[in-house]
């Protein structure tokens, strides 16, 4: 799952126009019965017509949404995904497989994802090139969304210790609040003082907003967001997810 914020017009009201619509065209093209009383009976005695229209048409927005994504992947290129004005990267620069994802800490289907996420680089990080991009999303997530990515962003500045904060971070089970930023950057050996110093940087400011400009051009409207082999996918992923979209073993 990722963010299902903007989905919330599908259902109630809206939902329920949608269906309406989408039953009168129906009815005019001679699938159900054209006068009115006689479509109100028969949706009567088959209220699933409506649930099964608007799934099918949230179904049918959805992948014309992911085509529309992959599209402007497509048109992107991948090296901008791979850009340290943007990204963390780490792994080798030939590798096969590469693997993008753009994550809000606060985000509780980022953090469905660690377990993955985390197995998939531990197992391929010799092989498989990796670009993490901080997205804070604090209109869904709250303000601890840009106060961690701008710590996850200054931590890149001790970037041996990056990686082990990321995924500390990442791990925490409530709403990131500076006392947890510094905690998990202590328990991964990072210096706190510098890390502070480095989040006060306006450079931070700019990495942050280059990651929404270049999520806008890639039509990535939530988080997680992954690219995987050029692939893209938002939403939560797990064992399974990530073994269909790479040729690397999970």
């Amino acid at each position: 799952m990722k963010d299902g914020w903007k989905y919330a017009v599908a259902g109630g009201f809206g939902g329920a126009v949608l269906s309406l619509a989408l039953v009168f065209g129906a009815a005019r093209s001679g699938l159900l019965p054209a006068s009115g009383p006689s479509i109100r009976d028969y949706l009567m005695a088959h209220p699933e017509i409506l649930v099964d229209m608007t799934n099918q048409l949230q179904s049918d927005e959805q992948n014309d949404a992911d085509a529309a994504r992959q599209a402007a992947v497509d048109k992107l290129g991948p090296k901008v995904f791979f850009d340290s004005n943007l990204a963390f990267i780490t792994g080798p620069a030939n590798a096969k497989d590469t693997l993008v994802e753009f994550y809000d800490y606060d985000c509780p289907y980022c953090r469905a994802s660690l377990p993955a996420v985390k197995k998939f680089y531990e197992m391929h990080k010799r092989n498989t090139r990796f670009a993490f991009i901080e997205l804070p999303i604090p209109s869904l997530h709250g303000p601890g969304a840009v106060l961690a990515a701008r710590a996850s962003l200054a931590a890149r500045r001790q970037p041996d210790k990056f990686v082990a904060f990321h995924f500390t971070l990442m791990g925490e089970d409530g709403a990131i609040t500076e006392d947890a930023i510094y905690a998990a950057a202590r328990k991964v050996g990072l210096d706190v003082a510098k890390l502070k110093a480095d989040m006060a940087d306006s450079s931070v400011d700019l990495a942050v907003a280059r990651a929404h400009t270049l999520a806008e051009a890639a039509k990535v409207d939530g988080t997680p967001a992954f690219i995987i082999n050029g692939k893209i996918r938002e939403g939560a992923l797990d064992d399974k997810s990530l073994a269909k979209m790479t040729n690397a073993p999970t």
